[in-house]
């Protein structure tokens, strides 16, 4: 039920003393573990915490993946697909959270393409033609996120768009070069 439904008690709540509003507002939020995280950056970070945040996703995802280097190969058998689908689940993850958290809109279309080229530069033939079922829903998660990065980086200012047109046309080309239908 919402709060907004039942006008009854959202004037009740509204109504009572300043001090026990505190106190309800603090026990709701230790509730929602992303709501304290987005009131952290919103009320306690700066522009410098933004960028140090930032470098800890890119780092973050660089990280992942060169974790998962030893995991899945350049060879398109099951494990492979299997593998990469889940690295780049992991990885999308990571950019949602930071998205929801900071709602910075460059740091999330560079983070996104920079999955893809990570993906696309370390396994090229997991993108090349095949009847594997993993590699059907591979592609197809792939072509949803590469769809995703082009309306958002389309969505940013010309700008902006100017720093990431290397990386969004490298993403497009392979995309192209490997019949990657990404307008589904």
């Amino acid at each position: 039920m919402s709060l907004h439904k039942d006008q009854e008690l959202k004037e009740a709540v509204l109504n009572l003393p300043t001090k026990e509003k505190d106190k309800l507002l603090v026990r709701l939020i230790n509730k929602d573990k992303m709501l304290l995280k987005q009131l952290h950056y919103e009320l306690l970070e700066d522009e410098s915490d933004l960028e140090d945040r930032i470098i800890d996703l890119k780092s973050n995802l660089e990280s992942l993946f060169e974790t998962n280097a030893n995991k899945i190969k350049n060879i398109p058998v099951y494990s492979n697909y299997k593998g990469l689908s889940s690295t780049l689940r992991q990885a999308s993850g990571m950019v949602n959270e930071h998205e929801k958290i900071t709602k910075d809109k460059f740091s999330v279309v560079e983070a996104r393409l920079l999955i893809l080229e990570e993906a696309f530069d370390l396994y090229p033939s997991l993108f090349g033609p095949s009847a594997l079922s993993p590699a059907f829903k591979l592609h197809k998660y792939v072509n949803g996120r590469i769809k995703n990065a082009v309306k958002l980086f389309d969505n940013l200012h010309e700008d902006l768009q100017f720093d990431l047109r290397e990386q969004m046309e490298f993403v497009l080309n392979f995309a192209a070069d490997h019949k990657l239908d990404y307008d589904l």
